[in-house]
Parts: structure tokens; C-alpha cells; sequence
């Protein structure tokens, strides 16, 4: 294996393996700021625009805090996901990542009935993918355990200027003890920044 430039040389071993069959050797410059941030397991706002490799972080990076494999039966990372079709999305581009070790990614399709998303969680999952409707909807039913959660991570966090979302990620986040969170945006609004005063304390922030 030839060597990876920083931060991908620090990453976990099957990372890296993944990163060079992709052809993915160059890292951009917010990954460069972002990537070494996240992993020190502080809450953070990375900002930047499209095409910077936002995703492609939050993916890596999840899979370095669970250490690319499977324990236990409830979900270590969360990943919050505007609308259903953005989450099918990102849970295709987690099995790219994936693929090759136990790590169990399962999206909560809000197309699907509600009793088997909860049954399929039941048989275990280390990172769920879902939106604020359908997550909060399992909380309510009892269908998820988010008491492990290490890392909860929202894509695209624009959406939540919207307040429903908003007020969903709120309610959410009152069920969790201790997690890091990671927020992605293209830019801060002051929805986003208000929530220092709730789950985002101490949070830094990484923008290029």
C-alpha cells in the first residue's frame, strides 16, 4: 500500500484500504481542517461548500470512531438526513465504505411500514441513517435504544432553518446522555449557531 498524505494516513487500517481502491489519495482542504477535529471527538460545525467532501468525511470518520467493526446490538452513530431520498442516498454510499468489514449501516425508510424498521433495528445495527420524522417517530414507538450513541452526525444541517426540524432535533437530542456531534452546512445561520446553547457546547468550528 503506498502512503496516504495526512489526515487519511492516521485513519483505521480498512479506511485506508477502502480509500486507495477508490482512487481517493488527495484529500481536499476541508478534510485536511475537518477530519483531525472530529477525530480528537469534540462537537463540531464544519462548513464548506458543495464539493469539498463533506460526506465523504462524515462517512470516514464515522467509521473511525466505531472502528470499522460491529458490536453489540443497538446503534453507536446516528446520521440525520433531511428527507428520504437523501437518506437512501448516503446509506449507498456508506456500503461503498462498508462493504468489507461487520460494520451494519440500516436506513429507517420512511416508505417502509414502521413495526419492520423496528424489528430490523431490533436484530442490530451499528449506524442508523434517518430522518427527523422517522427517528422520532421510533423514539416514540420505543423502536431504537440511542442510549450508546458515539458519534450523531447531521448531513446538509441547513435544513434545519426549517423550524420542525428544528424543534425534531431537539426533542431528539434530550434522549441522549453523552455523544459527539457533528454538524455539516454549507454555511452557519443562526438556527445552527443557536444550538450551542443545547447539544453544541463546546463545539468548534471548521469552515474553509
Amino acid at each position: 500500500m503506498s502512503i496516504l498524505p495526512m489526515p487519511f494516513k492516521k485513519l483505521h487500517l480498512d479506511i485506508k484500504e477502502v480509500l486507495q481502491n477508490l482512487e481517493i489519495t488527495i484529500p481536499t482542504e476541508f478534510q485536511k481542517a475537518s477530519i483531525p477535529v472530529i477525530k480528537s471527538g469534540t462537537n463540531v460545525f464544519c462548513t464548506a461548500p458543495k464539493d469539498q467532501g463533506k460526506t465523504t468525511t462524515l462517512i470516514l470518520t464515522t467509521l473511525q470512531k466505531l472502528k470499522c467493526e460491529a458490536v453489540g446490538d443497538i446503534p453507536r452513530a446516528l446520521v440525520l438526513v433531511e428527507n428520504n431520498e437523501k437518506a437512501l442516498a448516503l446509506y449507498s454510499s456508506f456500503l461503498t465504505y462498508t462493504r468489507r468489514t461487520s460494520l451494519r449501516v440500516y436506513v429507517a425508510n420512511e416508505k417502509e411500514h414502521i413495526d419492520l424498521i423496528k424489528s430490523e433495528i431490533f436484530e442490530g445495527v451499528d449506524i442508523l441513517i434517518a430522518t427527523p420524522k422517522s427517528i422520532s417517530k421510533l423514539l416514540m414507538l420505543y423502536g431504537v435504544n440511542i442510549s450508546e450513541l458515539k458519534i450523531f452526525n447531521i448531513e446538509d444541517a441547513d435544513f434545519l432553518s426549517q423550524t420542525n426540524a428544528y424543534n425534531a432535533i431537539l426533542s431528539i437530542t434530550q434522549s441522549i446522555s453523552k455523544c459527539q456531534y457533528v454538524l455539516y452546512a454549507e454555511k452557519m445561520h443562526p438556527n445552527l449557531k443557536r444550538l450551542e446553547s443545547y447539544f453544541m457546547e463546546y463545539s468548534t468550528i471548521v469552515g474553509v
